[in-house]
């Protein structure tokens, strides 16, 4: 049958303690040692990444503000355009009503010339216009 060899048991249980010796230094240590390793790196990379996300927010900040202050100059320069182009606008569209004001004196000036010119053509013909509407008056 089955007998119990308490040297063979003794045997296997040193031989089973020796090699869960050997295995922890040779296999568990080193394995426990590079996975708490790439748990550090891991933690030091997420560190590293938050900081990456300020960094990042921070440009982008900076981004922000110098597109503000481009929108705000060029709206700047774009009302300095617009005030430019209407001063002008509006110094031609005097000069322009300047020459037509003078225009307008001139033409006022040679039609009262010529109504000066016409009342005095038709008032050195009114003898004859008489004379016509005398005839006329004897006719009827």
């Amino acid at each position: 049958m089955l007998d119990i060899n308490p040297i063979l048991l003794f045997a296997t249980f040193v031989v089973f303690l020796s090699l869960i010796a050997i295995l922890n230094s040779w296999l568990y240590n080193p394995l426990f040692s590079y996975m708490n390793k790439r748990d550090e790196d891991i933690k030091r990379d997420l560190l590293k990444v938050g900081s990456n996300d300020d960094e990042i927010h921070e440009l982008h900040s900076k981004a922000e503000s110098i597109v503000i202050n481009a929108k705000l100059e060029a709206m700047a320069l774009r009302e300095k355009v617009i005030a430019d182009a209407r001063e002008l606008a509006e110094s031609k569209l005097e000069a322009k009503r300047a020459e037509l004001a003078n225009e307008y004196k001139e033409f006022e000036k040679s039609l009262s010339e010529s109504k000066k010119q016409l009342t005095k053509d038709l008032m050195s013909k009114v003898p004859l216009f008489q004379e016509a509407v005398n005839a006329k008056f004897s006719q009827i």
